[in-house]
């Protein structure tokens, strides 16, 4: 999976009307640190990414979350199903035919998407 982060950067320098220059010079101000026009320039390209203080800066000036700058999506998956039992036991079989349910109720979410 390629980073987009360069990608999202640009646009949203743009859509602030600001120069790699004038970004960096903020971000600078805002933050104390030392970012230049050249490693603004060098994400934009493709040719590396920020590190994660640039990152964390680069979220909060623009007011994005860092998923989005990273372009991470959510994890919507259920890892867990509890069952109450009423403090019954469950037959080898009943927990087979659980199982069963759980991958007929997964297979319904997949296949709404098609």
């Amino acid at each position: 999976m390629e980073l987009e982060i360069g990608r999202k950067i640009k646009e949203l320098r743009i859509n602030r009307g600001l120069s790699q220059g004038e970004l960096a010079e903020k971000i600078n101000e805002q933050f104390n640190t030392t970012l230049n026009k050249g490693m603004v320039s060098k994400w934009e390209n493709g040719l590396g990414d920020p590190r994660l203080e640039y990152a964390r800066y680069l979220a909060l000036f623009f007011d994005v979350s860092l998923d989005f700058l990273l372009d991470i999506e959510e994890k919507q998956e259920i890892e867990t199903i509890a069952a109450h039992h009423d403090g019954e036991e469950w037959t080898e079989e009943e927990l087979n035919e659980i199982e069963r349910f759980k991958e007929f109720v997964k297979s319904k979410r997949t296949n709404k998407g098609m």
